[in-house]
């Protein structure tokens, strides 16, 4: 039968009370869930990483329905942590994508029952070519159970959902557990923030995890400088060419000896400036950053800080200008 029509005017005072209560619960079951999930975790955990990490062929994920959109997500996150993983429809399996099992991979496969049809034909393939499964289900006694090397055994808790069917707490612990697979394996080979930018080249958090060499390129453009005794008129110029507010001041043997701003240029208008060289308004100790360094830390001394440009310095040489403004712009920066 077709559902009601949602009334067309604003819920009552005691509807909102009582939609608000029924939220809560259901958040409140979930807690009461993945509580439930931590009293269980064991040894079988770690024998999952064991096994994992003793095959050299990649982790394939596996379930269906709402199992399928969880194991999608642990996919993910494996093979952004480390371990290398992608997912596979169990029907694409019974179709052609068995072969995607090879003898040196592990399946992981995902079953709240430990009972889906779909998931039969992959496990008995495993079992008769000896590629050993890890299974995720809420039902110790289940086929997947017992076809899994290791079975990762889930407490059996009552679902969010009113009616007791739409997956809600039971998807919540297969995606806590997922989690705590990946971030065991993650720790145990050691894979570190470098590793894990290399893995996440593209947002906010691989560009902050690029080096200030990757931002750099192959074409950044080098920055203005001018020499110690250079003239205020001169300093001004190579400013206002540099267009990034500021100016390395360089040593006879091309050493970084200081940096003018903007700023610097502004106070020194209070002197005769006839009589002025970079050397005289310089400040001898500017913040820098070497070319192996993270554009996090660059936009963390920029931050605590409270300038606005910076130089990188390789060899004692500025190399390159870093300018707030141009983070902002490419999103380094929110």
């Amino acid at each position: 039968m077709p559902h009601d029509a949602p009334p067309s005017s604003p819920a009552s005072p005691e509807a909102v009370g009582a939609m608000t209560e029924h939220a809560r619960s259901v958040i409140r079951l979930n807690i009461e869930a993945l509580e439930a999930l931590e009293r269980t975790i064991d040894g079988s955990l770690a024998r999952a990483v064991d096994v994992i990490l003793s095959r050299p062929g990649y982790v394939v994920v596996t379930g269906i329905g709402k199992s399928g959109h969880i194991g999608n997500k642990i996919a993910a996150t494996l093979a952004s942590t480390g371990t290398n993983a992608f997912f596979v429809h169990p029907a694409e399996m019974s179709h052609g994508d068995l072969g995607m099992l090879r003898h040196d991979t592990t399946l992981l496969a995902i079953s709240n029952s430990g009972e889906s049809r779909e998931l039969r034909d992959p496990l008995l393939f495993c079992q008769r070519n000896g590629i050993p499964v890890i299974g995720m289900t809420q039902r110790g006694s289940s086929f997947l159970a017992r076809m899994s090397a290791v079975p990762l055994v889930m407490p059996s808790v009552a679902e969010a959902c009113p009616n007791g069917l739409a997956p809600t707490t039971s998807t919540l612990m297969t995606l806590a557990l997922g989690d705590a697979l990946a971030m065991v394996l993650m720790d145990r080979r050691g894979f570190s923030a470098t590793d894990f930018g290399m893995h996440h080249p593209g947002g906010s958090l691989g560009m902050s995890l690029q080096s200030v060499r990757e931002w750099m390129g192959d074409n950044h453009a080098p920055p203005p400088t001018v020499p110690t005794d250079a003239a205020f008129a001169e300093v001004v110029a190579a400013i206002t060419a540099g267009r990034k507010g500021a100016v390395a001041v360089l040593d006879d043997d091309g050493s970084l000896a200081g940096m003018i701003t903007d700023g610097d240029v502004r106070r020194a208008f209070s002197s005769d400036v006839s009589r002025i060289t970079a050397s005289d308004i310089m400040s001898r100790q500017p913040i820098t950053v070497g070319p192996d360094q993270r554009m996090s830390d660059v936009v963390d001394l920029l931050t605590a800080n409270k300038i606005s440009n910076l130089f990188v310095v390789a060899d004692q040489r500025p190399v390159a200008i870093v300018h707030v403004a141009e983070l902002m712009q490419a999103g380094y920066v929110s």
